[in-house]
């Protein structure tokens, strides 16, 4: 073979060459679009499966914080005997059933928010045990208005975790 013939067949090769790489290109890009649409499709399902039940977890755990905010919460959860310990129990167990019957949801919500509500929770909690430890209260009765007076002066730790949960669910949509 002589020098001509070797770049005459060059030429002829090169565009058979560039036309594999092109139709290989075009291949890849038509396969990872593909790969992209059908990934988007089954998200696209999954969130039409998932978005209710989520919605329904921040539900959940909205009612969870307007349970536990104090003015819910002493309403609701009568003093069962006049000492203020038992009461502040009372309480504290009262919110701790409400957090573990809820305990799932976290599943649901984001972690920041689950991180919210806890926060939320402990916080009312601490609330409610500072608010005993203070010697001028004796009863339960002066614990239920000392604590639904201290609204007055500040909000409630569930007012944190509600507008948290308003903030997630409009980031949502």
């Amino acid at each position: 073979m002589t020098e001509d013939s070797i770049l005459q067949l060059l030429f002829y090769l090169l565009p058979a060459v560039v036309v594999g790489v092109i139709a290989f290109y075009f291949f890849n890009l038509h396969t990872r679009n593909e790969e992209r649409r059908r990934r988007f499709l089954l998200h696209k399902e999954s969130q039409k499966h998932a978005l209710p039940l989520r919605l329904q977890a921040y539900e959940r755990m909205a009612l969870f914080l307007e349970r536990i905010a104090p003015g819910n919460l002493l309403v609701r959860v009568k003093p069962f005997k006049s000492g203020k310990e038992d009461y502040a129990n009372h309480l504290i167990r009262n919110i701790e059933q409400e957090f573990e019957h809820n305990l799932a949801q976290q599943i649901y919500v984001s972690e920041e928010c689950w991180n919210v509500i806890k926060a939320s929770k402990n916080a009312t909690i601490n609330n409610i045990r500072k608010t005993v430890a203070k010697e001028e209260i004796t009863s339960a009765d002066e614990l239920r208005q000392t604590i639904l007076t201290s609204l007055i002066d500040q909000q409630p730790p569930s007012e944190t975790g509600l507008a948290y949960i308003r903030k997630d669910v409009k980031n949502l949509w």
